[in-house]
């Protein structure tokens, strides 16, 4: 066994041997180990289904799932070794109208990357899938390239693509520990003896938060049992194999939550039931290998019994064995991909619920970001640090299981799951209750989306087209823009970055110039290595040697990890986490000037207080940190201030703001009103895989200031030519729907672009768009098309701002 190698892959399932393969297919292959404490696939892979479904909502693994049905069809031909992939396709049911508006949206994600979806009546379905009854059926999917593989075959075939570029595996080496090496890499303790490497990636499956403790991560992982069935041949399925007509594709019934498919002329039914208990939460016997639990038919008897009445021939087979395994999950469903937070080149590739399908785009994407330093997609919904330490041992058991239970169902834009909630509470939180919020979370935070008016219930109405809120949403924006409004926005992530070397630390960090002034503001962006933009910052300088700094709340781990990974180690410079410390609350509209002047002291005429400028001030008795900047396009301010104080400022303002028609808005209605002066959001606008320059960010790039991260990469994508730009669409004669985001752009029937978010404009009484387009469709006047849910509409490129051009109302 190796003392030493440049990356130690610890975990033998496909994910761990992908990460392997992909390792030592970028060059690094004898410098690259796996350790394995059994045998390769003896976790969850050896029980796995096999399955390999394109589908999925998330951009991100979209394009992982893409990735790895590409790779295994040619893996084969690479090594040698069968992979049993059998390409029969993918169908997917839909039994009413909001299935079939999920599919619609899910296509046009599809269609921005390159994903074959095929819509299909109840006829065509019938055709295709002959046993399937089409009672009640209003259409499906079908994804061609879809099917499944034998996992343990795809592992070995992986191992041996690995092996033959260098790589070694070491079979029967437990883990006992990792430790920081004096050089400043990692030692991986193992029962056979120390590697001391520069990396580590940790793709151990059900032993994930194990691992994580050896190095002081409590990562979000913990498995869900899952349960499939395997039944004994069918006469119908042995004559169509007889007759030499194709095996049937794998056929999945969401709204009876299950999928089925052929096995040896027999059937595979796999159910996602209610109730399915997270295991292993205090990790499994270090010993485990191949282990399986003892199988709840009962359980399972509402699916089966749906399987049956949408298959008949099911309900003629019997049952030949129950698998009961464990599947790792996270609280989004989604697995954890990347780097690790507060440590150095650690990583992980854990809680894989979908393992088989994301192992090979897993794998690709770590690779590229251990060797090349960066991804090359957009990796936020895969992100490990998307979740915070509020994501504890009870919390992992409660979100989970409701992660399982949720995978078939509809998944709505504007879904909140209800699992341990409510966490994480500002002080107002029942103050805005009172008021008839209706709260989501972000980050474990709950935040007003919207507020609940006259009869309307106090409960959320989910649909891709415009549901219940949309008229609250619009009351909500009226108010904001003809008097006053109130927006609690204490989720923001917020640090002080402080020290001797604070400024220059922060001007290298970020592509804008920080602010020279103290109490003057500045938007600035932590770029990416390849001139994509990683994260968004408000800047506010405090004092010569003291920065104030807000970022979004869903990326506070990330933000903060990513600016605390690039700061000096010499002490010059000082990181203090504030979130927690302080609250937010955001008053904007036209009478923003005269209800504050009402509950304080402090000149906020436009002489003394002006755009982009902040100053501590007074409000009532409290201390506030009051910044002249929101995300509404109207007058306003934000007021940071003590968490302590957040009742006492609340209470005052709504005392004195009542005959000025102050009321509370939500989430939605800003989301509304910062689509109307076409404000960009990291995470659909702002990304790595659009340079600064492609996101339209150029006047928040300072080139003449010196060097920056991702300065050099960010000007030689722009003398090599732009690919996109990002341009504001108007779109037409739209009726009960508007661009939710990754919708399909297309010009004369041919996909151009993506639509990155879209909304109603309530102020200017359009729906709009933002988008990325190549450069020379994106000029004002342009008409092209934009996909949304079963119709294509026409569109404009229209100039930003649509509302408020000049920011007069900013600046008022």
């Amino acid at each position: 066994m190796k003392k030493r190698a440049r990356v130690v892959v610890i975990g033998g399932g496909v994910v761990g041997v992908s990460a392997l393969y992909h390792l030592a297919r970028k060059g690094w292959g004898d410098e690259v180990v796996l350790v394995e404490k059994g045998e390769l696939t003896s976790g969850s892979t050896w029980h796995a289904a096999g399955l390999l479904p394109l589908f999925n909502m998330s951009y991100s693994v979209g394009q992982i799932h893409k990735y790895s049905v590409k790779l295994y069809r040619e893996l084969e031909r690479e090594t040698g070794q069968r992979v049993g992939f059998s390409q029969v396709g993918n169908l997917r049911l839909a039994m009413n109208r909001d299935r079939m508006d999920e599919y619609y949206q899910y296509a046009a994600t599809a269609k921005t990357i390159g994903v074959d979806v095929r819509f299909l009546t109840p006829a065509e379905i019938g055709k295709l899938w002959p046993l399937c009854d089409i009672d009640g059926l209003v259409g499906g999917i079908y994804h061609p390239e879809d099917g499944y593989i034998q996992p343990a075959d795809l592992t070995q075939a992986l191992a041996i693509g690995a092996r033959a570029r260098g790589a070694e595996i070491y079979r029967k080496t437990a883990v006992m520990g990792i430790t920081r090496a004096t050089s400043g890499g990692w030692v991986v303790h193992t029962d056979k003896g120390d590697i001391t490497c520069d990396h580590v990636v940790s793709a151990t499956g059900n032993y994930a938060r194990k691992t994580g403790e050896m190095v002081g991560l409590d990562i979000p992982v913990m498995p869900v049992e899952h349960q499939y069935i395997v039944t004994e041949p069918h006469p119908a399925l042995q004559e169509r194999k007889r007759e030499g007509l194709p095996e049937l594709g794998v056929l999945r019934e969401s709204d009876g939550s299950w999928y089925l498919r052929e096995e040896n002329s027999g059937f595979i039914l796999g159910p996602y039931e209610k109730d399915a208990p997270c295991c292993y939460v205090d990790g499994p016997d270090p010993a485990a290998e191949y282990e399986l639990f003892q199988e709840d038919i009962d359980r399972l008897m509402p699916h089966i019994e749906a399987a049956m009445a949408r298959v008949p021939a099911f309900a003629e087979v019997g049952i030949k064995s129950v698998y009961n395994g464990a599947i790792a999950y996270t609280p989004d469903g989604n697995p954890i991909i990347g780097p690790a937070w507060n440590l150095e080149n650690f990583w992980l590739s854990e809680g894989h619920s979908f393992g088989i399908t994301a192992a090979g785009g897993a794998g690709w994407q770590l690779a590229e970001w251990i060797v090349e330093g960066e991804p090359t997609i957009d990796m936020l919904g895969v992100e490990p640090r998307r979740f915070g330490d509020y994501a504890t041992r009870d919390y992992l058991i409660r979100k989970n299981e409701e992660a399982y239970a949720h995978v078939f169902i509809i998944h709505y834009p504007d879904e909140e799951r209800p699992a341990a909630r409510p966490l994480r509470t500002a002080p107002c939180y029942e103050r805005m209750k009172a008021r008839g919020a209706v709260f989501g979370q972000k980050f474990g935070w709950e935040r007003p989306n919207f507020f609940a008016v006259d009869d309307m219930p106090q409960e959320d109405d989910w649909s891709f087209r415009r549901s219940r809120w949309f008229e609250a949403v619009r009351r909500e924006v009226e108010n904001t823009t003809r008097n006053v409004g109130l927006l609690d926005m204490t989720a923001f992530a917020k640090c002080r970055v402080s020290g001797p070397g604070a400024e220059d630390f922060l001007n290298w960090f970020v592509a804008n110039s920080v602010p020279k002034q103290v109490g003057r503001l500045c938007l600035a962006h932590a770029l990416n290595r390849n001139g994509g933009v990683h994260s968004e910052f408000t800047i506010r300088r405090e004092s010569d040697d003291s920065f104030y700094l807000v970022s979004a709340g869903a990326f506070q781990r990330l933000d903060h990890d990513y600016l605390r990974k690039y700061m000096p180690r010499d002490g010059s410079v000082q990181f203090t986490p504030l979130t927690g410390a302080m609250g937010v609350l955001v008053l904007a509209g036209p009478k923003a000037r005269a209800l504050l002047s009402r509950v304080s002291d402090a000149d906020l005429s436009n002489e003394a207080f002006r755009w982009l400028t902040a100053r501590d001030i007074v409000v009532g008795s409290a201390p506030v940190n009051a910044m002249r900047v929101n995300f509404v396009g109207e007058l306003g301010w934000e007021l940071h201030h003590p968490l302590e104080y957040q009742n006492h400022i609340f209470d005052a303002l709504f005392e004195a703001g009542e005959d000025l028609g102050l009321a509370p808005f939500g989430i939605r209605a800003m989301d509304s009103m910062r689509m109307e002066k076409s404000y960009r959001m990291v995470g659909t606008e702002l990304s790595i895989e659009y340079s600064a320059f492609e996101s339209a960010m150029d006047r928040f790039v300072k080139l003449d200031k010196g060097d920056f991260l991702g300065r050099d990469a960010l000007l030689a994508s722009r003398e090599a030519g732009l690919d996109n730009l990002l341009v504001t669409l108007e779109v037409h004669d739209v009726e009960d729907a508007d661009v939710l985001g990754n919708n399909a752009l297309l010009k004369n029937g041919q996909t151009v672009g993506r639509a990155t978010s879209g909304n109603f404009g309530f102020r200017t009484n359009k729906s709009l768009a933002l988008g990325m387009l190549p450069p020379n469709l994106a000029k004002p006047g342009v008409e092209i098309e934009v996909e949304l849910l079963d119709r294509i509409f026409k569109a404009k490129v229209i100039p930003d701002s649509p509302f408020d051009p000049k920011n007069e109302r900013l600046r008022a």
